[in-house]
């Protein structure tokens, strides 16, 4: 294996975790949602590595806050939604559904799941078996319907649970323990729920990261990708957002 996930947990109020992706070989990385910019220079000091790419999946602030100081004194390609370009001027390289882009002969696939933002995009990795996916989905959950209609999350969910099940999802938030809280609730026969939720616990008690989850794994535990229907998906929806 020639590449190598990294992880720097942000340790703020929203539980942001920032990806990175290494070339074990030349030590290029690219930086997944940058929340703050000093988090990435210390890590990529620390380690010897060279910021080559900056992946955006959508505008919110929490995944784009770092990326003007980290562009600021050098040339470094910023990935992002071209129908969120309004919103994230900065991007260099505006991408769409379908669209590949190439990190050191790593091909990676765009696939547009808008929902939680109007233009959000994730970054699949077939190689890897690596899926980069925001806010869309979430362990054991997904994200919250601040643009994109019920009907928009549903066909983006699918989308990305139509995807080999040994790929691992790498979400932006360590929000895996309420979302196991609100699994329960929704499914509380599920055998598969109950056994993660006690796993879950378990880690967090520890202190420890409850990522990469996978499609498999979510398919048998997320009630958001069990449903069968745009209209139970916004009913359960609005479930967990009152929860």
């Amino acid at each position: 294996m020639n590449f190598k996930v990294h992880v720097i947990d942000v340790k703020n109020q929203l539980q942001n975790y920032i990806w990175l992706l290494e070339d074990i070989h030349t030590h290029d990385v690219i930086a997944v949602d940058p929340t703050e910019a000093s988090l990435v220079q210390s890590f990529c000091a620390e380690h010897d590595l060279k910021l080559k790419q900056i992946w955006l999946t959508h505008w919110h602030k929490d995944h784009i806050g770092g990326v003007p100081d980290l562009i600021a004194d050098q040339h470094i390609q910023v990935y992002g939604p071209r129908e969120e370009l309004s919103k994230i001027p900065f991007i260099s390289h505006p991408l769409q559904h379908q669209d590949r882009i190439e990190f050191n002969g790593l091909k990676v696939d765009i696939i547009a799941v808008p929902g939680h933002t109007l233009g959000h995009i994730t970054y699949f990795i077939d190689a890897l078996d690596i899926l980069f996916c925001g806010d869309t989905l979430f362990a054991m959950g997904c994200g919250r319907l601040f643009e994109g209609t019920a009907e928009q999350m549903y066909q983006s969910l699918n989308r990305l649970a139509a995807l080999p099940p040994r790929t691992q999802v790498y979400c932006t938030h360590e929000y895996t323990l309420s979302n196991a809280q609100f699994a329960l609730h929704a499914e509380p026969d599920n055998l598969a729920i109950q056994h993660r939720a006690e796993q879950v616990r378990l880690q967090r008690e520890k202190g420890e990261i409850t990522l990469p989850s996978t499609i498999a794994l979510e398919l048998e535990t997320n009630p958001f990708l069990r449903v069968n229907s745009a209209e139970d998906f916004k009913k359960l929806r609005e479930m967990k957002d009152h929860f």
